[in-house]
């Protein structure tokens, strides 16, 4: 791109400044709701002391103050969402009391939420007609449900039209090449011919990969099956590629390189048979990452290590962490690979940019031990500092077996700030191969 054709480009991106003021012209219109709530509630007191309010009046006014709070959280949403949306990213990142809905928002959330919210607001104003009914019109009472079953009809038209343009969205913008692994391991038993290997990674992955399987002899040739054309799993595009479309969480979601996308919903919490649900459902709420404390999953393969594992780092993307995902070959070429070139130390301040970092697959591969001092070196460096989520089919007590010497201090540190996780039962996949077969 030439160099006026850029100035020009970011020119017109800085105009969206221009609705910044809007913004904050309506957080001065949350304050005159706010006014207006507490004048409704004085009012309301003043009466029922001192007798002045019956039945039906305090049923209007709570109703009225009911209406300035559904109206005051529209406010806030489209002041907060609309504003990191259309204007710059807030930051809230770490923030304890972020809201779980921001990092969903986008320009189709935000006009279905005011469509509800209008809806929900038009509902309250037709209840206090009802509830007044005495002193209102056949006239008015007729119109106002007309008006409340078009709002109604509105949104709902809006609503079945964001969810085709949404996914006509992903669809241009991402392709259709979303993994569809179904074991709870998503890739974590062996990733399928269709997983390529982020460029990041694949630099010296050969010498520390196991050996691949002998080809199964067959009749019938094989066909190689196709590259996938997902946005998490191509090794063509750099980390700081993204989509202007997209919202914040997808942009961390495609650089987090995830093998496929698993949501921490879409477990099948009833397939292991030793499984502690309560941790799960703590470490959904992504307080370890705040507290920069590490969660391991431990058990045998296909028990949904990796399935977990990607999906806590799925929510944090959505959260507005930065995480990076790859398996414990791959992070071991990265890091021979930054030694090599007399990078380390830089590679490993690097890292600290993400939060959250996930490595997969340990004790697949023994590694030797200059490998397993790069490992040491990476968990040393985010101790007390960063997340770490780490996968693998042994417990800790046996990481001499993957890691030799440098096992015992590494697990020290790992293990010091964590969330140990042990699943035990038989393999999902296997479990449907085996159904498969039966039928």
């Amino acid at each position: 791109m030439s160099q006026p054709s850029t100035t020009l480009g970011y020119a017109l991106f800085a105009t969206r400044w221009l609705q910044a003021p809007l913004y904050f012209g309506l957080v001065a219109a949350q304050g005159v709701y706010v006014y207006k709530f507490f004048n409704e509630l004085w009012n309301l007191i003043l009466r029922c002391v001192t007798g002045q309010a019956n039945e039906t009046y305090v049923m209007l006014a709570v109703l009225k103050l009911v209406d300035v709070v559904m109206i005051a959280n529209l406010l806030i949403m489209v002041i907060v969402g609309g504003y990191e949306t259309f204007v710059s990213r807030i930051g809230l990142q770490g923030h304890r009391d972020q809201p779980e809905w921001l990092s969903h928002v986008n320009s189709n959330v935000l006009k279905v939420k005011l469509a509800t919210a209008i809806v929900g607001i038009s509902s309250v104003h037709l209840l206090q007609m009802f509830v007044d009914v005495h002193h209102t019109s056949q006239h008015a009472l007729l119109w106002g449900t007309v008006i409340h079953m078009a709002f109604i009809a509105s949104a709902a038209i809006l609503a079945y039209m964001s969810g085709p343009m949404a996914e006509h969205g992903d669809r241009s913008h991402k392709g259709h090449g979303h993994a569809s692994a179904h074991g709870q391991d998503g890739a974590g038993g062996g990733y399928s011919a269709s997983t390529s290997v982020p460029a990041e990674f694949s630099a010296s992955a050969a010498a520390v990969r196991a050996p691949a399987p002998a080809p199964v002899p067959s009749a019938v040739p094989v066909p190689i099956p196709a590259q996938s054309t997902g946005s998490y799993l191509s090794s063509s595009e750099s980390y700081d590629s993204y989509d202007p479309y997209e919202t914040g969480a997808e942009t961390r979601i495609r650089a987090a390189r995830f093998p496929s996308r698993k949501q921490l919903e879409e477990f099948d919490e009833d397939h292991p048979r030793d499984f502690d649900r309560e941790v799960l459902a703590r470490l959904g709420k992504l307080d370890f990452v705040a507290s920069r404390r590490n969660v391991v999953f431990v058990g045998p393969p296909g028990t949904g290590k990796t399935h977990l594992a990607v999906g806590l780092g799925v929510r944090a993307c959505q959260a507005g962490h930065q995480v990076l995902f790859a398996t414990a070959a791959q992070w071991a070429a990265r890091l021979t690979e930054a030694r090599a070139a007399g990078r380390l130390a830089e590679e490993l301040a690097a890292l600290d940019a993400h939060p959250l970092l996930i490595v997969d697959e340990v004790g697949y591969t023994p590694f030797d031990a200059d490998t397993a001092h790069l490992f040491f070196q990476l968990v040393a460096h985010r101790y007390e500092r960063s997340s770490l989520i780490v996968t693998g089919d042994r417990p800790l007590g046996r990481w001499d077996e993957i890691f030799g010497g440098a096992a015992p201090a590494m697990v020290d540190r790992l293990a010091h700030h964590a969330e140990i996780v042990r699943l035990e039962g038989d393999s999902y996949r296997m479990r449907r191969a085996t159904s498969a077969w039966a039928e």
